[in-house]
């Protein structure tokens, strides 16, 4: 894998570096910390009430279809 150097500030890279651990590469722990960014927001997407319904509000929407 190609490697590139990136710019942060040293706050940042003491910041990064409280989420590693002894031996593990600032590549390493910003590739778990990323990963773990996209699954929260998956959940945060599929847990969100927005433009959702009760379930008895769509087993009422799916039996008025049947009915027609």
């Amino acid at each position: 894998m190609e490697n590139t150097t990136i710019a942060v500030s040293n706050e940042i890279k003491e910041k990064i570096k409280q989420f590693g651990t002894k031996g593990e590469t600032y590549s390493e722990i910003l590739a778990r910390v990323l990963e773990s960014a996209r699954k929260r927001q998956l959940h945060d997407l599929l847990m969100s009430e927005e433009d959702t319904i009760s379930i008895e509000e769509a087993i009422s929407n799916s039996k008025k279809r049947w009915q027609k």
